[in-house]
């Protein structure tokens, strides 16, 4: 298989090919894969791109919980299907609050006892109804323990964190946006009742299971790739896909044997159909080799890094969005919160196809989002630096 209809067989499984068009947000995350939230765009983005969802249909999918952003593999937060919290919750215990537990106890003298008694009250507490973080801790008083200036200088100011982290990972809370947004990072924290996990979990099970739906989204990919997603040892990755009977495509990319089929009788669309798409959408992320999915003739293109410019197929993953087309990275483009527009371009001159879709996504941006941060902490104002590149590519191409 060429590396074009590679590319363009990740591109149809992602459901980017038009074949999720109409679909539910839970049905897109279960064909498509769950996908990187981290208090940004990328799950409306990403949603829209495959589905045409607006944003108040993805609120309302939410509000119905019918999709979650929850604690999984790796620790990482990812919006999922409710018939995949159980198994997106078990895939992150163990990481999504084993680290500032570990810290706190070793830093901080936090206990288990003061974690069970934390944990208690915050149950408790919660059985009256939702609650912000600043509720919570006026609810549970002197059981929340300030750490004082040894713990800011760890980034651990009171022990609440900890024990909502551990609470999640578990299964017995889940938080909820303040204004049913998955794009702006205040929430507040619910009993979870029934809990999506029941009965003793399998760590080999998990990883087992979880190895098949990565590759299943994202194959063929190579066991680097899986054991980086999952956030796994090489000796587990190893016995995760032991059960799978995985085929081998080319020298080391891994698939399903249950895809073989379609493997080998795919025939790459030729149809022009581009997406603008989030720099954490799965296409992009989750096998992180950015540089597979650029065409050998723009693997040179400089585009923006916090270090600076860097060739385009040297990186493993995009600061900038992309705009992709069959599978194929062919521009970039981000949203200028400040002047409230999309800039964008492409690595040769723009089709039809692209400049038609750009001005869709403008205003479709424009209604639905107000802005396009990349994760919490962006903003327009610090957005500014990576447009310069945009427009100095822009310039360059944009008049043929």
């Amino acid at each position: 298989m060429t590396p074009e209809t590679l590319r363009a067989w990740w591109w149809t499984r992602s459901g980017l090919d038009g074949s999720l068009h109409g679909k539910s947000a839970a049905e897109v995350l279960k064909r498509a894969g769950w996908m990187r939230s981290v208090g940004g765009a990328g799950p409306y983005l990403g949603l829209h791109a495959r589905s045409g969802l607006s944003r108040p249909e993805i609120d309302a999918a939410l509000a119905a919980i019918e999709i979650h952003e929850l604690p999984s593999a790796r620790g990482c937060t990812y919006v999922l299907p409710a018939a995949e919290y159980a198994l997106g919750l078990r895939a992150g215990q163990g990481t999504t609050d084993s680290g500032d537990l570990a810290a706190a106890k070793k830093y901080l003298g936090f206990t288990d006892a003061e974690l069970e008694r934390l944990c208690t009250g915050v149950l408790a507490a919660l059985a009256q109804g939702s609650l912000d973080p600043i509720a919570l801790k006026r609810a549970l008083g002197e059981t929340v323990r300030s750490f004082g200036a040894e713990g800011k200088k760890r980034g651990q100011t009171t022990s609440l964190p900890i024990a909502l982290g551990w609470l999640q990972a578990h299964g017995k809370i889940r938080r909820i946006p303040v204004n049913g947004r998955l794009d702006q990072q205040r929430y507040a924290y619910t009993l979870w009742d029934p809990s999506p996990l029941t009965g003793a979990s399998d760590a080999l099970a998990t990883r087992a299971q979880l190895a098949s739906r990565f590759l299943a989204w994202s194959g063929p990919a190579t066991l680097d790739q899986l054991q980086a997603f999952g956030g796994w040892s090489k000796r587990d990755t190893n016995a995760a896909v032991e059960p799978l009977g995985l085929l081998a495509v080319g020298e080391d990319r891994l698939l399903l044997p249950g895809d073989k089929a379609a493997f080998d009788a795919f025939v790459a669309p030729t149809a022009p159909n581009p997406k603008f798409l989030s720099s954490l959408d799965n296409l992009l992320l989750a096998r992180r080799d950015v540089g597979a999915l650029i065409d050998a003739a723009d693997a040179g293109q400089q585009l923006w890094t916090e270090k600076g410019l860097t060739a385009g197929g040297a990186l493993s993953d995009l600061s900038n969005q992309a705009i992709v087309d069959r599978g194929r990275i062919v521009g970039v483009w981000d949203w200028d919160g400040v002047k409230g527009e999309l800039v964008w371009a492409t690595f040769s001159p723009p089709t039809e196809a692209i400049r038609a879709e750009a001005a869709r996504m403008s205003t479709w941006i424009a209604e639905n989002l107000g802005d396009v941060r990349t994760f919490s902490l962006d903003s327009p104002e610090s957005r500014v630096p990576r447009l310069v590149p945009i427009r100095a590519l822009a310039a360059a191409t944009r008049r043929g």
